[in-house]
């Protein structure tokens, strides 16, 4: 068996035989609803904002657990997961493609679920897994061998089961899926490979594809298994053949904005990490050599996976800065609707939310070297003595000129979901300062291996700090408070109209900070990295905040020195969550 159902008749009884099918309207509210979580961001805009001020400033003293649930076995590896919360249950996902199914009021399992996960998966940044997704009676997941499966709610038993992509080749899929409208929309993972981002769209009933849409140019959307339009225009801005394998991956997944009826997916690496190599060692011409549409964001037609808009933060990028950090959706202080999105390469974004037009951009780490800022039309200034250079043929191994980079290849920010205060107005971004001496190395595609081309040693930058969690003002990209960690910040955050901001670091710490001031309020030793993303509901008049704990992820994989700092962490698999008690309200 490959799934072991833990729930008995009593089990079943206990959570409720008639749960409520979740709706398109229950998605589209999930952030004004406060007994439940529906939605990976708590809400499809990503704020990931409560507002529940139960918990708040003067009491959060007296939080306390109310229970933690161990994930169990030996499978416990970088615990990146955001819990979701329906009818008395929660959902939880974790490492090696698994999923729980435990009961709020005791902690106890009902259902559990492991993939069968076959030899040979090649996950890029550990074996984790981000969270699910509720539809209708299902709850829907992706798996390290790129499937979706829709597993029945209440029983764990599965629904669909669908293959969205050749996992030999190097794909998988680690990012939570979206459900808009009746479908279930995916993005991909392995950029590393050489393969080539997608979003999909999948019927929430039958799992069938209805529409895709490569992000890389040249290749050819879909709907209902027929050819569509060519994403961009063939080899405008990629050389020769090279955007066959081009990157780009959708790793991380997407938000939506209902406001625009827009889906908002970021765009990774593009395939190799040479630059020079995909601009066919010629100069650059106009923007021919951007490699469109890796490094970028994209709003997209949810009805048909047609490309509405896209705004490329690293043309020509050649760190690896990615381009796939989440979008979110917030109102400025003028009352404009715009996109924020603080990106792997230092700089925080502010965008227009109609047609994801460049406003303004701000440096949120520090002594960036690779560009000395950003033109009024949201195009980097490269410093272009900071670009590794081109594979030298007559040194060892072919190594090229090798130069010291700010931020390191894992981002000012990495994929550790911000957050969003509409309290105060303010964006909580987890940042990490961080170096790399990297080089470039000749490099050639082979299916199923990496396509890098590049060498790399990531260093921090600061004595008394690795991470930092800040707070920015996105009218001004001033920081308001910064809070310092020793190693790097790696777990997502949360903010409530309580004046909290919650988050957790690799050393065991799940902390609370209060919204203005950064002063840490409230902590609690969790026993592991806390390298997940916690959320909060209310139940029965008291308020609950969960996290799960369990390090990993792609720090002690590709850290470098930095690795080397931290490695005495344990790793686990706990889910961890807390009770402010009714009578300390």
């Amino acid at each position: 068996m490959n799934r072991f159902v833990l729930a008995t008749v009593m089990a079943l009884t206990c959570i409720g035989t008639a749960q409520a099918a979740v709706t398109e309207e229950d998605l589209l509210n999930d952030q004004q609803t406060t007994n439940d979580v529906l939605t990976n961001g708590m809400g499809r805009d990503l704020q990931r904002f409560s507002p529940l001020t139960t918990l708040n400033k003067d009491n959060v003293k007296n939080l306390v657990p109310a229970w933690a649930f161990s994930l169990g076995g030996e499978k416990q590896r970088g615990q990146e997961s955001q819990p979701l919360v329906h009818d008395g249950v929660m959902y939880v996902t974790g490492s090696y493609s698994r999923i729980y199914a435990i009961d709020l009021k005791t902690g106890k399992e009902i259902w559990q679920y492991d993939a069968r996960l076959p030899e040979g998966i090649l996950p890029c940044c550990d074996v984790i897994n981000r969270g699910g997704a509720i539809y209708g009676d299902n709850i829907y997941f992706g798996t390290l061998d790129a499937r979706i499966v829709a597993l029945d709610l209440k029983t764990g038993d599965v629904k669909w089961n669908k293959k969205i992509a050749d996992y030999k080749e190097g794909y998988s899929i680690t990012a939570a899926p979206l459900v808009v409208n009746g479908l279930v929309i995916t993005g991909n993972s392995g950029g590393e490979f050489g393969i080539v981002g997608e979003v999909r769209a999948l019927d929430a009933e039958t799992g069938e594809t209805v529409w895709t849409r490569p992000v890389i140019e040249g290749h050819m959307g879909t709907m209902n298994g027929e050819e569509t339009t060519m994403t961009g225009e063939l080899n405008a801005t990629w050389p020769g053949d090279m955007w066959k394998t081009g990157g780009g991956a959708t790793w991380l997944g997407g938000a939506y904005d209902a406001d625009t009826k827009t889906l908002v997916f970021g765009a990774g690496n593009p395939s190799p990490w040479n630059s020079h190599l995909r601009n066919a060692g010629t100069p650059v011409e106009g923007n021919k050599g951007d490699n469109l549409y890796a490094a970028s964001r994209l709003g997209i037609d949810p009805a048909n996976g047609e490309i509405k808009w896209h705004f490329q933060t690293t043309p020509r990028e050649g760190w690896d800065f990615d381009g796939v950090n989440e979008v979110v959706g917030f109102v400025d202080k003028d009352g404009n609707k715009r996109y924020a999105t603080a990106d792997r390469n230092g700089f925080f974004y502010v965008l227009n939310r109609d047609d994801g037009k460049f406003i303004a951009a701000y440096p949120f780490v520090k002594n960036i070297t690779w560009a000395s800022g950003i033109d009024e039309n949201g195009r980097p200034i490269y410093n272009e003595d900071n670009r590794p250079g081109a594979p030298d043929t007559s040194a060892e191994g072919g190594k090229g000129q090798q130069v010291f980079a700010v931020p390191s290849f894992l981002g000012g920010k990495n994929w550790m979901p911000m957050a969003h205060s509409q309290k105060t107005g303010l964006f909580y971004v987890p940042s990490n300062e961080w170096g790399m001496d990297i080089w470039n190395e000749p490099i050639s595609y082979k299916k199923g291996a990496a396509y890098l081309g590049a060498g790399f040693t990531i260093k921090p930058i600061f004595e008394d700090h690795i991470g930092s969690l800040k707070a920015i003002d996105p009218n001004t990209g001033e920081v308001k408070w910064e809070y310092k960690n020793d190693a790097p910040l790696w777990g997502g955050v949360m903010t409530t109209a309580g004046g909290l901001v919650f988050t957790g670091n690799p050393e065991g710490e799940f902390i609370a900070f209060d919204d203005e001031t950064g002063e840490k309020l409230w902590s609690f030793q969790t026993g592991s990295g806390v390298v997940g993303q916690p959320i909060t509901w209310e139940q029965d008049g008291e308020q609950f905040v969960s996290v799960i704990s369990g390090w990993g992820g792609a720090v002690p994989l590709w850290g470098g020195e930095v690795a080397k700092k931290v490695n005495y962490l344990n790793q686990g698999g706990t889910v961890w969550t807390f009770k402010l008690p009714a009578a300390a309200n």
